[in-house]
Order: structure tokens, then C-alpha cells, then sequence
């Protein structure tokens, strides 16, 4: 195996399947391994002194990159104009991640010479389609390893005795009764006691949002800025992608928003149950239709909603950089030209309203909406209309009284 991988590059995030992945790889392809650690904002928390500890594992490099900004602005923005969400619920936090850390690691391999990249997911879920799509889309010449699917280990417990073997400095904390994956959109949970879809999600469980009956008893307002599709601004002060979505994880998690808890269709076959919390994310999604609700045409609009499902199943089973991903986003961003304008909201015990929109450039006319005079709009003209439309109906009901009367 030596003769066929010369270096690899690892997704690493400094949890246990990811430090028993680096030394399995040392030991299996006998060939330096690069700890890829992509901050996409998992907090400090969980990136405090993943250097140390990766080499502490074996890794022969460590490379700690700050994705955050890139992260917000070409991955969650572009969703965002889009208003995607898969199933109706979900805002897909971890669709949104995996590709950018992906392309890392793709372009950490061409700086550092490896012909090769690995990931931690197993061969259940969706990552694993998520982070090799990306690899194959942007360098099919470099192997991919996803040892998940190759090594004999079935579970926690034999990757435990592994560590204990090897001497892998895994952390001793109180294990928790379910998974959880944290980025700048979202944090979510699964598995564990989760797997049970009529349990209710234990309350302690929750790091992003206060629950609704505990949020404070005075409303919060809010007003959000929008520049062709894309938020910059809250109540005035101007921030970066990465900024404003931490702002309004904080002020959203503060009242009680964006939890989510469903079933989901996963890509490879199987149901799954997820529990999820994207405060900053929901507050964002209810703003933006809003924001558009006075600046975009109705047919456009009608043609990028029945869109939706579609590009939300893309990025959801992992076709971030496809073909069919890119032309489908030219066409919203095109939609997006007029999107610009401010957005008032009220946050208030997990709820998220819209209380007020404006915009330079509105369609909305209320010297249209009153219906007062006929200088800009002739009531007579909907007799035609109307008719017109309604021709199709009165023909069908005529031919099947002609039937009906023919016996």
C-alpha cells in the first residue's frame, strides 16, 4: 500500500473517529499524514489545541484554516437567495459545510504534494457523498480513502480499545447520549436517545437557543438590510457575512428561535431523525422572502419557488459543485438583481414576524393596492380578463351538459 498513496490529507476535527482514523492511516499506507482542521465555526472549544493534539497522534502536518467568512459568504449567502431548504424544515447546516471543507483539503493536497484525501464519515450517512462528490468534481485524479468502509471496526467501543492500545490522547469527558455537529448556520443532533422519534429532545441538549417559554417577555426588534439578495446589515451597522450570522445566532437564540426537530430522507435510503438549531439562519430565510415579496416579479419569483425542492435536494446529497448546481444558481442570482431594501422584524418566545418592509425600488404601488380611482389601473379591463381565463371552464361544462342531454 506504501507504493500506491505517497501523503494523504485528512479531514480533522480532533474527536475520537477522526484521531483513530490518523494513526489507522499511518499504520495502514505507511505514508505521512496531514491533519486538515477547517474552522467553519465550531467555536473554540472544539479547535483549542487541535495542533498539538493532532501531532501528539501521529499527524507528520497540521493545517488549521479559517473558513469562516468563505464559508458564510459562498456557501450560505448563496442558499439564502434561494431561500433553500430540503423537506420543508430543514436549512441544511451540514450540507452547506462539508463542500467548503472538502475544497480545503482538495487544495491543501495540491500545496502540500498528496495524492490523496480521506474523511471520517461512515457508510451510512450522507457526508461521505458530500465530501467525495466534492473531491471528484475538483481533482478526480487524487485517491480517496474512507475507512469507515474499509477498516473491521463496528462501533465506539472498538475504537476505544484501539486508542487505549496506541496511546491516542482522546479526551476523557462525560459521553453524551447523541452526536452533535456544530458550524456558523447551524448546530445539530442526532442518534443516541434522538433515535427514538417520540422522544422529545432533552432540554439540556440544546447550545444555541434558550426554549421559547424561558425567552424574555418583551419582544425584540429588529432591522436587517439586504443588497441584491444578500444581507449586510443589522439595525444600521454594517458586518461581514461571518459577523452577521453570528449577530443573529446570538439575538435569535437569545428568544427562543430556530429549532427544528424531523425525519429526514436521507440521500442513501434510509430515514433518519435530526434535531437541529439555526436561530441566525431561520431569522434570515423569513427576512429575505420578505425583502422579496416587494422587489421581485411574481413570475420570476413562481419559477425560482418551484425550483426549490430541487436545488435544496442538490446541495442536500452533496452536488454543491455540479454542473446542474451552477446554472440553476445563475438563474437565482439573476432573480436577485432588485432584492435590496431593509426588513423589520419581531423576535418574541421562539416566534420570528415580519412587522415591516421598504425598499427604493418596491413593485409595490399603493396607488395600485387601494383600489381608489381608475387612473392607474381600469376595473373594466378585468371583464376581459376574466373571461378570457375562464373560457377553458365554461367549455368543459357546456360539452359535458351536451353529453348529459345526448343521454
Amino acid at each position: 500500500m506504501s507504493k500506491e498513496i505517497k501523503k494523504i490529507v485528512l479531514a480533522y476535527s480532533g474527536g475520537l473517529d477522526t484521531s483513530v482514523i490518523l494513526r489507522w492511516l499511518k499504520e495502514t499506507y505507511q505514508c505521512p499524514v496531514v491533519a486538515y482542521a477547517a474552522d467553519v465555526g465550531q467555536g473554540e472549544e472544539e479547535l483549542e489545541g487541535i495542533r498539538e493534539k493532532a501531532l501528539n497522534t501521529g499527524a507528520d502536518q497540521v493545517l488549521v484554516e479559517d473558513l469562516r467568512e468563505e464559508f458564510v459568504r459562498d456557501f450560505v449567502w448563496p442558499a439564502m437567495r434561494a431561500n433553500a431548504i430540503y423537506e420543508s424544515s430543514y436549512l441544511m447546516g451540514t450540507s452547506l459545510a462539508r463542500p467548503i471543507i472538502a475544497k480545503g483539503q482538495v487544495k491543501a493536497a495540491h500545496q502540500l504534494g498528496a495524492d490523496a484525501v480521506s474523511h471520517g464519515a461512515t457508510g451510512k450517512g450522507n457526508d461521505q457523498v458530500r465530501f467525495e462528490l466534492t473531491y471528484m468534481a475538483l481533482d478526480p485524479s487524487l485517491k480517496i480513502i474512507a475507512p469507515w468502509r474499509i477498516w473491521d471496526f463496528r462501533g465506539r467501543e472498538d475504537l476505544m480499545a484501539y486508542a487505549r492500545a496506541n496511546n491516542i490522547p482522546v479526551p476523557v469527558t462525560k459521553e453524551k447520549p447523541y452526536s452533535s455537529d456544530r458550524n456558523l448556520l447551524h448546530i445539530s443532533f442526532e442518534g443516541g436517545v434522538l433515535e427514538d422519534p417520540w422522544q422529545e429532545p432533552p432540554e439540556d441538549m440544546f447550545v444555541l437557543s434558550v426554549a421559547p417559554e424561558k425567552a424574555p417577555d418583551r419582544p425584540t426588534y429588529i432591522e436587517i438590510e439586504f443588497e441584491k439578495g444578500d444581507p449586510v446589515s443589522v439595525d444600521g451597522k454594517r458586518l461581514s457575512p461571518a459577523q452577521l450570522l453570528a449577530y443573529l445566532n446570538r439575538v435569535g437564540g437569545e428568544n427562543g428561535i430556530g429549532r427544528v426537530d424531523l425525519v429526514e430522507n436521507r440521500y442513501v435510503g434510509m430515514k433518519s431523525r435530526g434535531v437541529y438549531e439555526t436561530p441566525g439562519g431561520t431569522i434570515l430565510r423569513i427576512a429575505h422572502m420578505a425583502m422579496e415579496s416587494i422587489t421581485l416579479d411574481r413570475e420570476v419569483m413562481h419559477l425560482r419557488d418551484s425550483l426549490i425542492p430541487r436545488y435544496a435536494e442538490m446541495i442536500y446529497y452533496g452536488y454543491w459543485f455540479s454542473p446542474e448546481r451552477k446554472a440553476l444558481q445563475a438563474l437565482i442570482d439573476q432573480s436577485q438583481v432588485f432584492v435590496s431594501g431593509v426588513v423589520r422584524l419581531k423576535l418574541y418566545k421562539g416566534n420570528c414576524m415580519v412587522v415591516g418592509r421598504r425598499s427604493e425600488i418596491s413593485l409595490y404601488d399603493p396607488e395600485l393596492a387601494t383600489f381608489e380611482g381608475d387612473e392607474v389601473y381600469d376595473q373594466k379591463d378585468a371583464e376581459g380578463f376574466i373571461r378570457l381565463n375562464g373560457l377553458r371552464l365554461k367549455m368543459a361544462r357546456l360539452l359535458q351538459d351536451m353529453k348529459a342531454s345526448r343521454g
